[in-house]
């Protein structure tokens, strides 16, 4: 058997010698102690101690301008336009009464002539029949009777002459009627939306004129939804009668980049909910949208102008004010107890804008979370500090309840 050289043995023993100090290291090296645990600390949050008290709501709507009283003025005679006024232009404003347009009035003028004449001699008949009546009578008197029948004393042609009378009367005020009818106006102070005749042309009766509306008064309808409606003294009974006790609402528009507001009031609602929206639509009016007084510099309310509207709601009791972030799910809030330790619970959202919301059912004295968590859980305990009351301007701005 060959002997093992001298150099083997050599590397052989410094071998075993390095691997018996790497063993000796590690087991005299000490063992590494496992940290204590620490528990980690309570999430800081803020929290709003509730004071409900009593809240006047507004709810926010929108509509368009509209005319309370629009219609179409229609021929009553035939004849052709002789002339028209000056303001008889699509959008020129007009008086009450104010003629428009006049059709030629010749035939109409020889109307009356004629029924005067007819008149007269219907005057002319009956005075003639009441003489012949005396007559009459004079002469049965003469004859020593005193009883005589209709007839001999014309007592029925006597009738018959004064119905023609009658009769030839109102003749002559149907000719005078149609005469008058010559000049087209409207019973309201307004405003021309479309002309469809003009000078010269030959009109019937039933041919439309033109298309006019009253600047008196106008009208928007505000859609509120379920939610919305029941936040509003709407006038929707039957004994609603007193105007002055209904909502008033402020409309608001901007024209250039300038903001312009009208005060309103609402007057009524649609006579039904609207099958496709199941909205109900409340409607207000503004009075003289047209009028400026000295130092207004606001424009018309324009037929088709485009509003916003924040009419005046009920007043909430028990009400409060939060932050939006401080509702989870919609109708969810994070409450705490003595012991730091929050919960769920469930409260009503009467209105909601993206920063605040208007909520009851929250007793006096709770403490509300108002910070943002992600991950609550029920029980979890908290380090709370008192967070700034919601100021109510803030709330009402930009409502989407």
């Amino acid at each position: 058997m060959p002997l093992v050289s001298q150099k083997g043995r050599v590397t052989l023993i410094v071998l075993i010698i390095g691997v018996s100090l790497i063993a000796t290291l590690a087991l005299l090296k000490p063992k590494a102690q496992r940290a204590p645990f620490k528990p980690r600390p309570p999430l800081p949050v803020e929290v709003l101690v509730v004071k409900p008290s009593a809240i006047k709501i507004t709810v926010s709507s929108q509509g368009t301008v509209a005319p309370k009283r629009e219609i179409d003025l229609v021929s009553q005679v035939s004849g052709r336009v002789v002339s028209v006024a000056n303001n008889y232009a699509n959008g020129g404003f007009f008086q009450s009464n104010e003629q428009l347009v006049q059709i030629e009035p010749a035939d109409y003028e020889f109307s009356v002539i004629r029924a005067k004449a007819q008149e007269a001699r219907a005057e002319e008949q009956v005075a003639l029949e009441q003489g012949r009546s005396r007559q009459a009578k004079r002469e049965w008197r003469d004859l020593g009777d005193k009883t005589a029948n209709k007839l001999f004393l014309r007592q029925p042609q006597l009738n018959a002459a004064r119905a023609a009378l009658e009769s030839a009367r109102a003749d002559v005020q149907k000719a005078k009627l149609d005469l008058a009818r010559t000049g087209i106006s409207a019973p309201f102070q307004g405003r021309i939306r479309r002309t469809f005749v003009n000078l010269g042309q030959y009109v019937t009766p039933g041919t439309k004129i033109a298309k006019v509306y009253s600047t008196n008064v106008v009208e928007v309808r505000l859609p509120l939804a379920d939610r919305q409606a029941i936040l509003v003294d709407l006038p929707i009974n039957f004994e609603d009668s007193q105007a002055e006790t209904y909502p008033q609402v402020m409309l608001s528009s901007r024209v250039g980049e300038v903001d312009y507001e009208w005060q309103g009031r609402i007057v009524r609602t649609d006579a039904s909910i609207d099958v496709q929206s199941r909205m109900t639509y409340a409607v207000a009016e503004v009075k003289n949208p047209f009028k400026s007084s000295a130092g207004d510099s606001r424009p018309p309310m324009s037929i088709g102008l485009f509003v916003e509207g924040q009419i005046d709601g009920k007043v909430i009791k028990n009400a409060v004010y939060l932050p939006r972030q401080a509702v989870y799910k919609g109708n969810q809030i994070l409450v705490l107890n003595d012991d730091n330790e929050i919960d769920f619970q469930t409260i009503s959202v009467l209105r909601s804008n993206p920063v605040n919301v208007i909520a009851v059912g929250i007793d006096p004295g709770t403490k509300v979370v108002t910070t943002r968590i992600a991950l609550a859980i029920a029980g979890m305990k908290v380090a709370p500090s008192l967070a700034p009351s919601v100021a109510s301007s803030d709330a009402m701005a930009g409502d989407q309840s």
